[in-house]
């Protein structure tokens, strides 16, 4: 049985003028277990919304996403939040760390969403990224990379089944960049945990085995610029 799978799933949101606008229309998508996939796609062509609804932030319109043989529709919001701190590790772009708490905190702040804190599991994480001397650095103490891989530590903190990176290199340069991926599919592996990432960054798209184009399986996604024909002169 897959670790995720969605079937049927909607979403829209209502635009200024008062119109529907659907932004998600997938009829089927599924991720096994310790798989890594990477999903391609333009700005706007609905890649946040995805992982959203797929951690459940958002609550779709109609369809399944079934997670860890349950089904996300049938839960209640608190459950499913439940669910998300035991299940879900997301990575966001701008990292989301708080900036009045050190790295550690950080990191012990995300497992007291989940199971219970765990001093010496987040302490063994951040050493894994390169932070073990940096363990009582503020946020605004690091660079952009090592952010990042607080932001990495703390996704892993509650050894979760399935990791969503919302285009998780987007502020990195091209070095730092291919390390942070490198380290973020290691530690997955090493966590026996999924990924799930987003991104519109051919040379981040090109290090996975497994790309799918989110036009593919998104039918309300806008297809690649590439892909429309120019207007006839």
């Amino acid at each position: 049985m897959p670790l995720l799978e969605i079937s049927k799933l909607k979403k829209s949101f209502v635009a200024p003028d008062g119109s529907n606008h659907p932004v998600i229309d997938v009829p089927s998508f599924c991720l096994s277990e310790r798989e890594q996939m990477a999903l391609s796609g333009e700005s706007g062509s609905g890649k946040t919304t995805f992982l959203n609804l797929v951690a459940g932030i958002l609550k779709p319109d109609s369809g399944s996403i079934r997670l860890d043989d349950r089904e996300m529709s049938a839960l209640s919001e608190p459950e499913r939040d439940r669910l998300r701190a035991t299940t879900i590790g997301y990575i966001f772009q701008t990292f989301n760390l708080l900036q009045g708490y050190t790295c550690l905190e950080n990191v012990l702040l995300g497992m007291s969403f989940g199971p219970g804190v765990d001093k010496g599991f987040a302490v063994a994480l951040l050493q894994r990224v390169g932070l073990g001397e940096k363990l009582r650095h503020y946020p605004r103490q690091l660079s952009t990379g090592q952010q990042q891989r607080v932001a990495v530590a703390r996704a892993l903190a509650n050894r979760p089944k399935l990791v969503l990176a919302d285009e998780p290199t987007g502020n990195l340069d091209h070095v730092n960049a291919r390390e942070a991926l490198k380290l973020i599919r290691e530690a997955c592996r090493e966590n026996s945990a999924a990924l799930l990432m987003v991104s519109h960054d051919r040379e981040v798209l090109a290090q996975f085995e497994k790309v799918q184009p989110l036009d593919q399986i998104n039918r309300a996604a806008k297809p690649p610029t590439s892909q429309i024909p120019s207007p006839i002169s």
